[in-house]
C-alpha cells in the first residue's frame, strides 16, 4: 500500500499552479506497480473506475495537468521574448481564444505608446497583418470600434492636463454612460475619442471629474457597460486592475483562463511596475502579500520562476 502520506504528498504536487516536480519525482520513482495501484484507489477525484473494476484517468484531469506540466515551459518562453513579441503575440490568442476582449483592452491600455507602436510592429512581422484590420474582421460586437481605436493608439505621456477640456469631456462620458439604455457607450463616437486619443492623464482627470458629476463610483455601478470600465480602470488605476485579476486567478477552483492570467500579468509586469502591484495587491486585499498567495497556490519550478519575478525591483 501507498504510504497515506505519500498519496497526500503527491496530490498536493498535483493541485494548484504547476506542479511540484521534485515530490512528484521523489514519490513516483521509488513506488512499486501495487503502491501505484493502491494510489489510484485511493485518488478517486483524479481516477475513475469503470464496471470492470478499471482504474483509469479522468480526461479532464489529464488534460489540465498536462497543461499545469508546461505552464513553467510557457512563462520560461515568454521571459525570453522581447516585450513587443509576446504582445503581439497575446493580441493573436486574446482573437483566437473567443475573443478575448478582455486582454485586448488589458494589452493596449496599459502598455506606453512606444511599446503599443512595438507591438504593432511586430504583429506586421509575426502575421503579415495589422492587428486593426484583424480586430475589424473578426469581431463583431459593439466593441469593434473602441478596440480598433484603442489598439491604434499614440498618445501624449507627459503630465499636462488641459482641466476646462476635461470637464466638458466628463460630461459627455457621464451623458453616455447615463444613456446606456439606448446606445451602448463604447459605440459613441466622441466617448471613442476621448479614450483612444487623449493621454492618460488626461483621462484621469476626465474621470475624476466625472465621478464629481455622478456622485457615485463609476467602477461600482452594477448597470454600466464592462468594457468601458475595463477601459477607465486600466488607463487610470492600471496597478488596481492587475491586482484584482491577480486575486481572482491565483485559487485552486478557477478556469483554466483564468489561471492563465498570473503567467500573463506577472510575465508582462515584471520589469515595468511589479513593485506597486504589489504593493496595491497587499494593500487591497487584508494585508496578504502577493508572494504568499503565490506560495499557496503555485508548485514547483513554476513557483520559484515567480516569485523570483515578483521580488524585482522595476
Amino acid at each position: 500500500m501507498a504510504h497515506p502520506k505519500e498519496i497526500s504528498a503527491l496530490n498536493k504536487a498535483f493541485t494548484g499552479l504547476g506542479v511540484d516536480e521534485k515530490t512528484s519525482i521523489s514519490i513516483l520513482t521509488k513506488w512499486h506497480p501495487h503502491q501505484l495501484h493502491s494510489y489510484r484507489k485511493a485518488t478517486p477525484d483524479f481516477f475513475i473506475e469503470d464496471e470492470r473494476q478499471f482504474e483509469r484517468w479522468s480526461d479532464p484531469r489529464v488534460l489540465q495537468l498536462r497543461q499545469e506540466f508546461i505552464r513553467f515551459k510557457d512563462a520560461v518562453v515568454l521571459r525570453t521574448m522581447h516585450p513587443w513579441e509576446r504582445d503581439a503575440r497575446l493580441f493573436k490568442e486574446a482573437l483566437q481564444m473567443g475573443p478575448r476582449i478582455d486582454i485586448i483592452i488589458e494589452t493596449a491600455c496599459t502598455r506606453s505608446s512606444e511599446d503599443l507602436l512595438g507591438a504593432r510592429r511586430a504583429y506586421h512581422s509575426l502575421f503579415h497583418h495589422s492587428i486593426e484590420e484583424d480586430i475589424a474582421s473578426q469581431i463583431h460586437t459593439s466593441e469593434r470600434k473602441l478596440l480598433v481605436a484603442l489598439v491604434s493608439a499614440y498618445r501624449y505621456e507627459g503630465p499636462h492636463v488641459q482641466e476646462e477640456t476635461a470637464k466638458s469631456e466628463a460630461k459627455v462620458l457621464y451623458n453616455a454612460i447615463k444613456a446606456v439604455a439606448k446606445k451602448n457607450p463604447t459605440e459613441n463616437e466622441e466617448v471613442i475619442m476621448i479614450l483612444a486619443t487623449r493621454s492618460k492623464s488626461h483621462i484621469k482627470a476626465v474621470y475624476k471629474y466625472c465621478e464629481e458629476i455622478s456622485g457615485n463610483h463609476l467602477q461600482q455601478d452594477p448597470d454600466g457597460d464592462w468594457a468601458l470600465k475595463q477601459t477607465v480602470q486600466c488607463l487610470c488605476m492600471p496597478h488596481a486592475y492587475f491586482s484584482k485579476i491577480l486575486d481572482a486567478s491565483l485559487r485552486t477552483d478557477v478556469d483554466e483562463a483564468a489561471r492563465d492570467s498570473v503567467t500573463r500579468v506577472i510575465l508582462t509586469r515584471a520589469d515595468v511596475d511589479i513593485k506597486q502591484i504589489k504593493e496595491e495587491f497587499q494593500h487591497k486585499f487584508s494585508g496578504v502579500s502577493l508572494s504568499k498567495r503565490i506560495e499557496e497556490v503555485a508548485n514547483g519550478n513554476y513557483r520559484d520562476f515567480l516569485l523570483a519575478l515578483v521580488s524585482k525591483e522595476n
